[in-house]
């Protein structure tokens, strides 16, 4: 496959599930492929110190960061037969429950899209310059810190 261009991955807000849905539903067409895998990163009512989260909102650097997204693709392309991926990232106030991080990957076989989605989404975590600030009930809120 040859290689795409650099691409905006971020969304306002939650990713939808209309959005992920019409995503599935565009690789109806084609059929080379075999297998899909979706990675759906979800907020979670996590407690901290007595501290119920209720939202995180998402900043980053998006020039680095949608760079780095597409470094994260391309070698992901190189190293696994993949037909097509896609990356979605929330920006701002996603609540507990919402969807923030979209990953689709195809292939024509399955083993392909197992291995390459956990490769993508423990990449993004280690390597994309993306802060979360968890947004308590009580108004105060923490920098989340990725595990």
């Amino acid at each position: 496959m040859k290689k795409k261009e650099l691409k905006n991955v971020f969304v306002q807000g939650a990713i939808t599930p209309e959005f992920i849905a019409n995503s599935i539903a565009k690789h109806q067409s084609k059929t080379t492929i075999g297998a899909h895998d979706i990675f759906l990163g979800q907020v979670r009512a996590d407690e901290i110190d007595g501290k119920r989260v209720g939202a995180i909102d998402y900043s980053a650097y998006e020039t680095m960061a949608n760079q780095k997204f597409h470094e994260i693709r391309e070698a992901t392309f190189e190293k696994f037969e993949l037909t097509c991926m896609h990356i979605y990232h929330s920006l701002g106030k996603v609540a507990v429950g919402e969807i923030c991080l979209f990953v689709f990957v195809s292939s024509p076989h399955r083993a392909a899209v197992f291995e390459a989605l956990h490769h993508v989404v423990e990449e993004i975590k280690k390597e994309v310059p993306v802060f979360g600030k968890e947004l308590f009930e009580d108004d105060s809120y923490q920098w989340k810190v990725n595990t």
